[in-house]
């Protein structure tokens, strides 16, 4: 059967027609979830998936990593232009905070901002340089957005961490709370609590 991810018109037992769903985009609703790691790795890219998943065990708030892994049973080769080492360069750009867009066998293919679009472009061509690259920025939750909305053919897949911020997690928030609190009420007394308002004796 298809699920919510199924590529649009994708043909199996539960949709011999193909699906008619439009698949949810699971980078974009983290992000709108306000998850402050987001990440995208593939299963056999065996060293980025371990940074990956070391930084989001490290990370101090809501982490989600989207991980493409192959079902060679149910769907096999979903996930081919992703992993396929002849044309995988062409396919992928790697997300690098700090570090230009490039992508291609040649690292001749970049992603600028044009206004508030991203396109593609090769370097060199109408006098286009590396320097007209995206820079990534993995503290801009605006860039990430733009970036998990990049879906073939027109874009590469993004692959890396699209956003990585250190806000106050909710439990640092209630902590906060219950100090200040304190702070102004002085510390809790039972007894207090319990007769405050209208109290009843019972004789």
């Amino acid at each position: 059967q298809y699920s919510p991810t199924s590529e649009l018109g994708k043909i199996n037992k539960s949709a011999p027609y193909g699906t008619v769903d439009q698949p949810i985009n699971p980078i974009s609703i983290a992000l709108a979830s306000e998850a402050t790691f987001i990440a995208r790795s593939v299963d056999i890219y065996q060293k980025h998936l371990v940074e990956v998943v070391r930084r989001a065990a490290d990370h101090k708030g809501a982490a989600f990593i989207e991980i493409y892994q192959n079902c060679n049973v149910f769907n096999d080769k979903a996930f081919e232009d992703v992993v396929n080492r002849e044309i995988r360069d062409d396919q992928n750009v790697s997300l690098e905070h700090g570090k230009p867009m490039v992508f291609g066998k040649a690292k001749s293919k970049a992603i600028r901002a044009n206004g508030h679009r991203l396109e593609v472009f090769t370097i060199g061509e109408n006098g286009r340089t590396i320097n007209d690259a995206l820079v990534h920025d993995e503290h801009d939750p605006t860039l990430a957005y733009m970036l998990s909305r990049m879906q073939p053919p027109v874009f590469p897949v993004p692959i890396g961490i699209f956003r990585a911020d250190r806000l106050p997690t909710l439990e640092e928030r209630v902590t906060e709370q219950i100090a200040a609190a304190k702070k102004k009420s002085g510390e809790p007394d039972i007894q207090k609590l319990l007769n405050m308002g209208d109290v009843w004796e019972v004789k």
